[in-house]
């Protein structure tokens, strides 16, 4: 075994318990976003210790434009999110995942993120609010990112660690027990090779078991198999089919895990791209006031 069982003081742990299940019971008991919103602000300034001054700010007492500024941003209604500029986002749904997307990211800003037994448990409460489905016994280290949270599923025991980012602007599901180590980066969106403005969603998959290790990318549309493995920092272009270990840029199947041969497809039949499979289609507004960023002009000369 490569763990073992850690406990906290007593004392500690009726602490993090009764400091976890008022939170939970106060996001849950927000009936709309601007409850929601209003549940994460508080969340946020007893966080951060900041609650006399905030009161004070709150009473138009009188402090610096950097104090302002600094109170102000506890209200997740007071930022904006990249995601949040995305065309095809589901209003409704981001409306409420935008103040639970805030908290996480501030929540990890603040030392108590560093206390394992706290934060694991902390994120697995908030993923309940946040995430379409979350399973038992998940642990989420710091540093997670996602694009809305909204979109993403997780089974029983699966562990995320530190610094990964779960893109989630189509749609991402990762199976019970899989692992995903430190800084991998798992995409559901590509961008078109001419118009990078030209954006396509997809369901992206990481199979029961599975492990996508270290610093690894994950394209979107692709499927890892069940009881599969990505190497360290490859770049998985096609499908890992169950049972296979893919390593490089573009990853490719080397072999399968020895012992799993007879329920294994070869190798020789790996490596098969299926993202077109797992395309969603995008419902856009008919009254959306959609922009150009870059500005470029797309024509090609051999068009």
């Amino acid at each position: 075994m490569t763990k073992r069982h850690v406990s906290l003081p007593d004392d500690a742990e009726a602490t993090l318990r009764g400091f976890v299940s008022a939170v939970d019971d106060r996001l849950a008991a927000a009936s709309g976003p601007d409850e929601l919103a209003d549940a994460v602000a508080e969340t946020l300034v007893d966080l951060h210790g900041d609650r006399d001054a905030y009161e004070a700010w709150r009473n138009d007492e009188s402090v610096s434009p950097v104090e302002a500024a600094r109170l102000q941003n506890y209200d997740p209604r007071h930022a904006t999110l990249e995601s949040e500029y995305y065309a095809e986002k589901d209003e409704a749904a981001f409306a409420r995942s935008k103040p639970l997307q805030w908290l996480w990211r501030q929540f990890d800003g603040t030392p108590l993120a560093d206390n394992v037994a706290f934060a694991l448990r902390f994120r697995r409460m908030l993923a309940g609010h946040l995430f379409a489905d979350v399973g038992d016994d998940v642990r989420l280290f710091k540093g997670i990112t996602m694009t809305y949270g909204h979109n993403i599923e997780i089974g029983d025991n699966v562990v995320v660690h530190d610094d990964v980012h779960l893109d989630d602007r189509g749609k991402l599901t990762v199976g019970d027990r899989a692992s995903v180590s430190d800084g991998v980066h798992v995409y559901t969106h590509d961008h078109d090779v001419v118009d990078q403005t030209e954006v396509e969603n997809y369901h992206t998959v990481v199979g029961d078991d599975a492990r996508v290790t270290q610093g690894a990318m994950v394209r979107a549309g692709v499927r890892v198999g069940e009881n599969a493995i990505v190497g360290a920092r490859s770049v998985v272009q096609g499908d890992v089919p169950d049972h296979h270990v893919a390593v490089g840029s573009p990853a490719k199947s080397v072999k399968v895990k020895p012992g799993w041969e007879s329920v294994a497809d070869p190798v020789e039949d790996a490596n098969e791209n299926r993202q077109a499979e797992r395309r969603i289609d995008d419902d856009l507004p008919d009254d959306l006031d959609a922009f150009d960023e870059f500005q470029r002009d797309l024509s090609p000369p051999d068009a």
